[in-house]
């Protein structure tokens, strides 16, 4: 039955970081660290193949790896569980955000399924600005229902 808690931990905090990973890029990634993130919406200010926004993933990796000692060392084992629950969401990030979107590693090819072209259009409209402002869609996997259509019938919502 133990293993059923640690499951749920695990789970519910996958669950929880698609909501902090959206809050942070949406009040912390286009608002006080803007400086970070701003190379990822132009590609002009980036040199190299790393980006100042790369920094986001020790940002990240911090609480998850403080989960692990604290559940390792302490009493309070399921603790180590939110780390893992982290850890898989940083890890489910970079293959969705990093590899599959903006393909900085050739490991997928194009894949047809109305979610991943939901994914790509989200992503698309939220690159669409160049400036911190006016920006949309600041989450990775949910994704909002406008985005598994064609972005010519978005138009015909709004009129």
């Amino acid at each position: 039955m133990e293993i059923l808690l640690y499951i749920f931990i695990t789970l519910a905090a996958v669950a929880a970081m698609e909501f902090i990973a959206w809050a942070a890029h949406k009040y912390l990634m286009h608002g006080l660290l803007w400086d970070w993130h701003e190379d990822h919406h132009n590609p002009a200010h980036k040199h190299g193949f790393f980006e100042k926004n790369d920094r986001f993933f020790l940002v990240f990796a911090v609480p998850s790896a403080a989960c692990f000692i604290v559940g390792s060392l302490t009493v309070h084992f399921w603790v180590l569980f939110i780390g893992v629950g982290i850890a898989i969401y940083g890890l489910i990030y970079f293959l969705i955000h990093d590899v599959y979107i903006h393909r900085r590693f050739n490991w997928f090819k194009q894949l047809e399924s109305p979610y991943s072209k939901a994914i790509l259009r989200a992503h698309g409209a939220h690159h669409s600005r160049q400036s911190k402002e006016d920006c949309e869609s600041f989450g990775l996997l949910w994704v909002h229902p406008k985005f598994f259509k064609k972005r010519s019938e978005w138009k015909k919502e709004k009129a």
